[in-house]
């Protein structure tokens, strides 16, 4: 089978979640038997090309980049605001130079699958339909909408919050429309995939969650600095901020008041220099910005937090945190997409005080934090290995 996808950014390296759910798709179909070719936008905030690729993926997959300049233009949005109906999220990502690439690949290429990698896709669908006779798929990250929906009912600045309620308007129609267009809907969870059914999606699907390349995933370790916590995520996106205010705020005075020898480390890309400096005001945290190996420095810490309050989809760090055999404390919105046992797998509360509770208690015990982490670990052997993924989506793919 021969595959083409198409991403609004460079999954490599894959220094966030959808790059690291898009890379570990290709490389998972590819080690499965796919002809794959992967057509994607090379960005200001993800600017490499097919040749920043190690050598043994280019081997297994054919890389085509195309530069598109997304940067966010103040001008653009004000005009986008006053004068259009689509959401300037996904005005960004419109090229005439991608659009020529996909329609010269699809004209020197035979495809049976057209896979769009998330929403930002869409306006992308009638010229892939002139170009192409075969089947095309919507890998959907997230719901997009519901991400700021749920931003704009927790924001306290009113200007931000009805901005935000305009976007999630727009994005909602561009969901039901791509929606209307597709032939194959693959959500990352059962949950988002009710979700799209009930926006009208009426053909055939599969849940399939972002796996994990389970030979990559070391050991579970007990050699990590003991009591202390992290927190690894792009730290520009909207969702982590929130959720890392939050926590910092509400929660943090709860867990030093318990373990004054804790210490909470912040790791992550592309932090705004305000969050940076809020940061600096609150004892025993440490801001690390990028990490140059992200399994490495999971393994080096004790417990993982995810405190998210909005955002959608599945978070592709718990699915990286599990596999590496870390205890995690996140929300119910955290644990959404993976169908967990609190208590088990991990661990999920969604007040302050319960979830410095959670935290205190993997940081009073070693043993706790090693025997959650042992359970996170099979956990994701078991149902996120993303051998077994992708070729259950190949399954799909050929019926």
């Amino acid at each position: 089978m021969r595959i083409l996808m198409l991403a609004n950014k460079v999954p490599y390296p894959p220094n966030d979640g959808g790059a690291f759910a898009t890379l570990n798709m290709a490389v998972g179909l590819a080690e499965s038997g796919a002809k794959v070719t992967l057509l994607a936008m090379s960005t200001p905030k993800h600017p490499s090309t097919e040749n920043d690729f190690p050598k043994d993926l280019r081997d297994r997959i054919d890389v085509k980049t195309v530069f598109v300049n997304t940067n966010l233009s103040p001008f653009k949005a004000m005009a986008n605001l006053l004068f259009s109906k689509h959401a300037y999220n996904a005005q960004r990502f419109i090229s005439h130079k991608f659009a020529s690439a996909i329609q010269l690949v699809l004209n020197q290429q035979r495809f049976d699958i057209v896979q769009l990698e998330g929403l930002y896709l869409y306006p992308y669908v009638d010229l892939i339909r002139k170009h192409f006779a075969g089947k095309i798929a919507f890998r959907a990250h997230n719901v997009e909408h519901e991400i700021w929906e749920r931003s704009a009912s927790i924001q306290q600045n009113l200007l931000k919050k009805w901005y935000f309620t305009i976007l999630s308007k727009r994005i909602k129609s561009a969901e039901i429309s791509l929606l209307q267009r597709v032939d194959m809907l693959v959500p990352i969870s059962l949950r988002d995939e009710q979700i799209l059914k009930q926006l009208g999606f009426k053909g055939a699907s599969l849940a399939s969650p972002t796996g994990f390349r389970i030979g990559n995933a070391v050991e579970v370790s007990n050699n990590f600095e003991f009591p202390s916590l992290f927190h690894l995520g792009s730290l520009d996106w909207i969702p982590n901020q929130e959720g890392i205010s939050w926590f910092l705020d509400n929660c943090w005075p709860h867990v030093l008041s318990s373990v004054p020898n804790a210490k909470f480390y912040l790791a992550g890309r592309n932090a705004p220099k305000l969050l940076i400096e809020r940061i600096a005001e609150y004892p025993n945290v440490v801001y690390v910005g990028e990490v140059e190996n992200s399994s490495n420095f999971m393994q080096s810490k004790a417990v993982m937090i995810v405190p998210l309050l909005s955002g959608s989809g599945m978070r592709i760090k718990i699915v990286e945190g599990m596999a590496l055999g870390k205890a995690i404390v996140t929300t119910t919105i955290g644990a959404e997409g993976i169908a967990v046992e609190d208590g088990k797998h991990l661990a999920i509360a969604d007040t302050p005080l319960h979830f410095a509770k959670r935290v205190v208690e993997l940081l009073l015990s070693k043993e706790e934090t090693m025997k959650i982490g042992h359970e996170s670990k099979l956990y994701a052997n078991h149902n996120l290995n993303n051998s077994v993924l992708t070729r259950k989506l190949l399954v799909f793919y050929n019926k």
